[in-house]
């Protein structure tokens, strides 16, 4: 099988640096590109067969979430892991909407990096730990929907990274079903993907911490 294409986004050198040597040590990845700003990206994106973006939030020119914007305009649909500091936190609304997949601290180590990378190429959610913890500090009880309880489990899945095959086994349900079900909740919660829909239950109480 041949390597997934990653394009790196981020105007510190020594960042990208960092990364590519992390990548280097994967077998099943390979850097296809870098951009120092949102406007390079575009640009790379428009060119290179990408499989994964990596992006930075903050950077000159144009930044992260301009360029996210931007490239699901153009209907690319490639996963793409935000890199993110503790203080990125009032950007996450801006970008759930408009459809990443994941976010990653950005002194995350390898494994860290290779598990993000993972769920993302398998159409999983990721969420580092520290950032899901700070998450659920600033969760909210208002909201007007009301679930079932076979969609809290479904919620429950996601929020836990499962695939869909592995929802639709441990459900008992089809794989059909699974993505029928989960797209009824993306309408349900006004959310447009899976990563957005995980965040938006934790905050509203959809779901039960214990069970994640």
């Amino acid at each position: 099988m041949s390597p997934k294409r990653i394009v790196l986004a981020d105007d510190h050198q020594i960042l990208r640096d960092g990364i590519k040597v992390l990548l280097l040590a994967m077998d099943d990845v390979t850097l296809v590109g870098e951009a120092a700003n949102g406007s390079e990206l575009i640009d790379l994106i428009n060119r290179t067969t990408t499989d994964l973006i990596l992006l930075d939030i903050r950077m000159p020119v144009m930044d992260g979430i301009e360029a996210a914007k931007i490239i699901r305009g153009k209907g690319y649909q490639m996963p793409i892991l935000v890199l993110s500091m503790f203080d990125d936190f009032n950007y996450y609304d801006a970008l759930l909407d408009i459809g990443v997949n994941g976010f990653l601290l950005k002194e995350s180590g390898y494994n860290e990096l290779c598990l993000a990378i993972k769920s993302a190429l398998e159409g999983r959610a990721y969420f580092s730990p520290e950032l899901m913890l700070k998450l659920l500090r600033s969760r909210k009880q208002e909201t007007s929907i009301k679930i079932t309880e076979r969609e809290r489990e479904l919620i429950t899945l996601i929020c836990k990274g499962f695939s869909t095959n592995e929802i639709a086994k441990q459900l008992n349900r089809s794989i059909s079903a699974v993505e029928k079900a989960r797209a009824e909740l993306l309408v349900k919660t006004k959310t447009p993907n899976s990563t957005a829909l995980a965040v938006y239950a934790i905050k509203h109480n959809l779901v039960n911490l214990s069970d994640i």
